[in-house]
């Protein structure tokens, strides 16, 4: 791999594009590299792959690991799927509190998904005091009539 930048790019764009269409050995091959540099859309993809088994064998240590680095890193989508791991109990222990934390920031970020899931949790009361209000507020955020 090269060190230069356009060089990381091209490795990362390529990584994207074998990771996109389905090529995972490929992918996995081209972006653990950069992942382990702490690039986060790298360690976005890595995580998803470590998680499903694709390109690798399941490692839900590896997964939980870089996606919690990418989502701590600020990236959305990474900050969704660490919300789900901790929702529910896969690749680290079932954690409510800390799906709704996660869920929170991506929905910050604008993730309709986050924003969804986080009006579904207050409508039944799943890790945090159930809030028909809160809930329909989520909801109006996210695009939608109130329930």
């Amino acid at each position: 791999m090269s060190h230069d930048p356009s060089g990381l790019d091209m490795d990362l764009s390529s990584g994207i594009a074998a990771f996109e269409s389905k090529q995972f050995s490929r992918a996995t091959g081209l972006l653990s590299p950069l992942a382990e540099q702490g690039n986060v859309e790298a360690q976005y993809r890595m995580a998803i792959m470590a998680q499903n088994g694709l390109g690798m064998l399941p490692n839900p240590l590896l997964a939980y690991s870089y996606m919690k680095a990418a989502a701590t890193a600020g990236l959305g989508l990474a900050q969704h799927g660490l919300a789900f791991m901790y929702m529910q109990g896969e690749c680290t222990d079932k954690n409510p509190a800390k799906a709704i934390e996660w869920f929170r920031k991506a929905a910050e970020q604008g993730l309709v998904g986050s924003l969804t899931t986080l009006a579904l949790m207050y409508e039944e009361g799943h890790g945090v005091e159930k809030d028909q209000e809160e809930a329909n507020r989520l909801y109006r955020l996210a695009g939608f009539d109130e329930r």
